[in-house]
């Protein structure tokens, strides 16, 4: 059973009017079937759901009646909160109302993930990655630290580094689907980051209020700049002559930004500090393209070129 879309069923059947079931399996992307069974468990939980026949029947809520509360644990609450998606609205709904039916301890730490929370779309990363998971303790600290304006210590693994304690002015927790950022100023490398939450651990609030300060750019923009490397030396766009699909297998994870521009087109955002790594990463994709910037690589690539086909044809037998 899956608790979030359960949510999501309630939130719907709780606007008062009726759903017919090709309605709610539309707008859940399940089956009827599916959606039979949701409404069984809903009623199993004490949820009155009542089932009308006929041209205007569906599935409705009974008016007038308690709803029972939800039991769920301290991480069961923040999982479910984390997994509803921010920029859906009726995700949103599903949240307001999870935090209705929940006793006041949850409803305030399912409150700070909501309010501590926004959402980065339209963003396709190379490697196609798959979601991670990430631990609701800290994420439910990190929201409850950003809505209280707090300072926090917690133990960071970064990807070319061995784990180690950042102090940081927590700003806003990211998500984009199958990955969660917290953007936060580093208070130890005093510059503004983003940190991956399923590589946080142990976070300490520490009383300390923060200073207010704010990103250069709004907190999802700042990630999808780390994400494709706009704060690197060298911004490239380039335009891979394949489907958005293969273009997503061949690139490796968190190395770009992806858009499609047609059915053997696709758009690549990505960056780095050096041209030649940029040039040489672009020619192993095997795929043709072609720099629509900088001109610097453009240059490069050319230069690069006429070497290598130098150094070929100085192989050939005589």
């Amino acid at each position: 059973m899956n608790d979030v879309r359960l949510l999501r069923l309630l939130s719907l059947l709780q606007t008062g009017r009726a759903w017919t079931g090709p309605e709610l399996a539309a707008d859940l992307a399940v089956s009827l079937r599916t959606v039979r069974r949701d409404v069984e468990r809903l009623r199993e939980l004490g949820y009155p759901v009542e089932a009308n026949l006929g041209t205007h029947g569906g599935y409705r809520l009974v008016a007038g009646t308690a709803m029972p509360p939800l039991l769920l644990d301290d991480d069961e609450a923040v999982a479910i909160a984390a997994a509803l998606r921010p920029e859906d609205e009726a995700s949103q709904r599903a949240l307001a109302k999870l935090a209705q039916v929940l006793p006041a301890r949850l409803s305030r730490r399912v409150r700070a993930v909501r309010d501590a929370t926004e959402a980065l779309v339209g963003i396709r990363r190379g490697g196609a990655p798959e979601a991670v998971h990430v631990d609701p303790e800290v994420m439910a600290e990190l929201a409850i630290a950003v809505r209280g304006g707090e300072r926090v210590r917690f133990g960071y693994t970064g990807r070319d580094a061995g784990p180690g304690e950042r102090h940081a002015e927590p700003h806003r927790l990211v998500g984009t689907g199958s990955r969660w950022y917290l953007v936060a100023y580093d208070l130890d490398r005093d510059g503004w980051r983003s940190f991956r939450l399923d590589r946080v651990g142990g976070v300490f609030r520490t009383g300390a209020r923060v200073d207010g300060r704010e990103p250069p750019v709004d907190a999802a923009a700042f990630v999808a700049e780390s994400i494709h490397g706009a704060r690197a030396r060298h911004k490239a766009v380039v335009v891979l002559h394949v489907n958005v699909k293969d273009a997503g297998a061949l690139l490796a994870e968190d190395t770009g930004v992806l858009a499609p521009l047609g059915e053997e087109r696709t758009l690549l955002t990505t960056g780095g500090d050096a041209l030649d790594w940029l040039a040489v990463r672009l020619a192993l994709l095997g795929v043709p393209f072609e720099v629509r910037e900088p001109p610097e690589l453009a240059a490069f690539l050319e230069e690069l070129g006429t070497r290598l086909l130098a150094a070929s044809r100085s192989c050939r037998p005589a």
